[in-house]
């Protein structure tokens, strides 16, 4: 099985040069990463769990707007290709199958700017 899981675009404004870019989505089982297109500007997201969670999303009371995306993926529960519900927060990613709701849970864990010196940011 190849380590690409879901890889998607959400175009809105980022976090850090405040410019409307698409924001790249990459999960992967050992890691999720969201990378502005415009400044390079990127959050790692680190595994917390994976398990059939009936919800899979996330909690009340966040600061910044949630993003609520669906990308056809193959699941690695019930290996069927299909819609994942995906939720990216400020600190927390998910990505939910729809078939079996198997669940993956990121936790946000670093920040840093991809060729920041070359851009001059």
């Amino acid at each position: 099985m190849s380590d690409r899981f879901i890889s998607t675009k959400y175009r809105t404004d980022c976090y850090h040069c405040r410019e409307i870019a698409d924001q790249i989505i990459t999960a992967v089982p050992y890691q999720a990463q969201v990378v502005c297109d415009h400044c390079g500007a990127t959050r790692v997201f680190i595994p917390r769990i994976e398990a059939v969670d009936p919800s899979g999303k996330l909690g009340k009371g966040l600061k910044y707007p949630v993003w609520e995306l669906v990308q056809d993926a193959t699941c690695r529960n019930c290996h069927v290709t299909g819609p994942h519900d995906i939720f990216v927060s400020s600190r927390i990613l998910t990505v939910r199958c729809r078939n079996c709701r198997f669940t993956h849970f990121y936790k946000f864990d670093l920040e840093f700017m991809a060729g920041a010196e070359e851009k001059g940011l």
